[in-house]
């Protein structure tokens, strides 16, 4: 079990005293982790630190690991909540059985990286030149425009961005996620995306907080 921060939750590990957490965010790996903490640091410091204390890692999509792991904290503390999010993997999956204190969310695309194919934040976060012919020319073979959701919710983004993949061709190295989400802006986060930390922002007790924007010295909410 590591305790720094994240948990992972392996078979056999000893869950040790977890009462002090009163919601917790399941993901299924690492790079779900990441993801979600670059777009959460985006949203907010506060989220993020509070997400990154919160999280959970399953080891693979395994519900039912994550339903036992909150059942067991809640015979200790029963307000103990949480959110386990899911990839949707291309394929109709059965829904999870219910758990009291447990909500389930599974991404509307196929996977966490579904929602970083923006090629604007791709090329930010992979340091790739404006105007790189190869770059713009690859992006229109392999990805549908950004407003045909139908194509892009079961469009495979793990073959896309994996170690053998287009874009890791192109760039003869492999393609860090983490990188393209923490090169996302605001207005790049899918409503997929604001829906699911709407959900964590509820459980974790913090105020939705709109962007701050500064003009001539003076701060504004934007609207």
């Amino acid at each position: 079990m590591d305790f720094g921060g994240v948990v992972s939750v392996q078979e056999g590990a000893n869950d040790g005293d977890r009462g002090g957490f009163g919601f917790l965010v399941y993901v299924e790996g690492p790079r779900d982790r990441d993801i979600l903490g670059a777009w959460a640091r985006r949203l907010s410091p506060r989220l993020w630190g509070d997400l990154v204390a919160s999280t959970v890692i399953l080891g693979g999509r395994q519900p039912a690991r994550a339903a036992e792991h909150l059942r067991e904290l809640r015979r200790r503390e029963s307000a103990t909540r949480g959110i386990c999010v899911l990839d949707r993997d291309g394929k109709e999956t059965p829904e999870p059985a219910s758990e009291p204190g447990l909500e389930f969310f599974t991404w509307g695309r196929r996977h966490i990286e579904s929602y970083l194919l923006v090629p604007d934040a791709i090329r930010r976060g992979l340091g790739i030149r404006d105007h790189d012919g190869h770059f713009d020319r690859l992006m229109r073979a392999h990805l549908p425009a950004l407003d045909d959701e139908r194509a892009l919710r079961d469009l495979d983004a793990k073959q896309l961005l994996g170690r053998k993949g287009p874009l890791a061709r192109f760039l003869s190295r492999p393609v860090a996620p983490g990188r393209i989400a923490r090169a996302m802006r605001l207005e790049e986060l899918h409503p997929d995306v604001r829906a699911l930390f709407a959900g964590i922002q509820n459980g974790l007790g913090l105020v939705e907080t709109e962007p701050v924007v500064t003009v001539r010295g003076r701060s504004l909410a934007s609207r």
